[in-house]
């Protein structure tokens, strides 16, 4: 394959020795594999305690391909919502800085949120002539507006005005979900300029041995002796993880020996602690940890029975496409949601997992005892699971068709003849 320059600008890129998504990560490691060059742009926030020699390390095998350039930017989703904002400038202001000190790249990679990543990207466009793919990891403004987080008609209007530019001089956008590209196509952007690759199984990373899940329970007795349902990820407000807690009490009349764990952190943990100490749940059936690195959380999917991902009843929240929901299925674990949406239909479609009522912890906690009491009906999920992972969402396919997206994108902008010569 020929050689191309990307600069990939991710304000929270992360790495697999600290908690938090990886698509960034794992792109990137195929991209310098296949010979691109990728300049990372990002905060560093989210990998604070390591070094950037000790992350382009990892990298050595493939020629020194992959450059990190990190931006001191303080966030934290403990922040209020003004401050993230303020955070979400400051990264754009010095991010667009950098980008426009990059020398020649023929393509950028901005990926959302924030949506204000999309400035760094336009003006190296319009100044330097760069074209960029844009990647929608969540509807903005959209989700911000439903949760209140913006609330001045000022703030809205121009965060629409920023959606629609960024939108229109992309030369291709990668949507999440089914439901993203819908939202992307209602601001009046062709379909076919909108592609849909959601997050994706890290299969080799979590298809281990079910000794690996076995040794985990051994080292966490508190957690063995009945099904255990883990909760990993985000403890902000749009995940409503008390119903979890809730979920937990009425578990205790149902199925006892069930176990809860709760593996994060997030603006509302003290709120989830204190919930589940008032409901008398806390270390009895459930347990709350803090993050782990993301290296070990493929022996936690390993250990549990059922592995869930939680928001509350907001409509925008639908077409989501949590990390937790895929590692599930890599792991060939069964998924609960507790909302609607493309992800309940492709799970009632597949048979590898159920939907349970989010506005009714007790209905839910019946529907989840009883799945749990069907070994059928788990095994039959788990199976589906391991398909769809290998079949649908492995990393590796959905790696092939972002490329597909770039090399589009390449043939587009960059001269024909170049391009035919590279690809000779």
């Amino acid at each position: 394959m020929a050689s191309y320059k990307l600069i990939y600008l991710h304000q929270y890129f992360t790495v697999p020795s600290v908690s938090g998504g990886i698509r960034s990560w794992e792109f990137s490691l195929r991209l310098v594999r296949d010979n691109w060059e990728v300049s990372m742009i990002c905060s560093d926030s989210e990998i604070h305690n390591i070094s950037g020699t000790q992350i382009v390390n990892f990298f050595k095998n493939y020629q020194g391909k992959f450059q990190l350039k990190t931006i001191s930017s303080n966030y934290s989703n403990n922040m209020s919502y003004s401050r993230r904002i303020l955070a979400f400038l400051n990264f754009a202001v010095q991010s667009s800085i950098q980008v426009m000190r990059e020398p020649k790249a023929h393509l950028v990679f901005a990926t959302s949120t924030p949506l204000t990543i999309a400035i760094p990207a336009l003006l190296r466009k319009w100044l330097r002539g760069t074209p960029y793919v844009f990647e929608v990891r969540d509807l903005w403004p959209e989700m911000p507006i439903a949760v209140k987080a913006i609330r001045s008609p000022l703030a809205i209007f121009l965060a629409h005005q920023l959606e629609r530019l960024a939108y229109q001089n992309a030369s291709q956008i990668v949507a999440l979900s089914p439901g993203m590209k819908e939202g992307i196509i209602k601001q009046g952007i062709p379909s076919e300029k909108v592609v849909v690759i959601p997050n994706a199984c890290d299969n080799e990373r979590f298809n281990v041995p079910e000794s690996v899940g076995v040794e985990f329970l051994r080292r966490h007795p508190e957690l063995s002796g009945g099904p255990l349902i883990i909760y990993t990820g985000t403890l902000g407000y749009i995940n409503g993880v008390s119903y979890f807690a809730r979920v937990a009490k009425h578990m205790l009349d149902l199925l006892p020996e069930a176990k809860f764990l709760v593996v994060g952190s997030g603006a509302c943990e003290n709120e989830v602690r204190e919930e589940s100490r008032k409901l008398g749940v806390l270390e009895k059936n459930f347990w709350m940890w803090s993050p782990i690195p993301k290296v070990e959380i493929p022996a936690l999917f390993s250990a549990c029975t059922i592995a869930t991902s939680l928001f509350l009843p907001i409509r925008e929240m639908e077409n989501n496409s949590a990390n937790k929901f895929f590692d599930a299925l890599a792991s060939g674990r069964p998924v609960v949601i507790n909302y609607g949406g493309w992800q309940k239909e492709l799970l009632e479609q597949s048979g590898a997992g159920i939907s349970i009522p989010g506005e009714n912890p007790e209905e839910g906690a019946i529907q989840l005892a009883n799945f749990l009491n069907s070994s059928e009906r788990l095994q039959t999920a788990r199976s589906a699971a391991r398909q769809i992972a290998d079949t649908e969402f492995d990393r590796e396919l959905l790696y092939q068709k972002l490329v597909t997206v770039f090399q589009k994108v390449l043939k587009e902008t960059v001269q024909p003849q170049v391009y035919e010569n590279k690809h000779a």
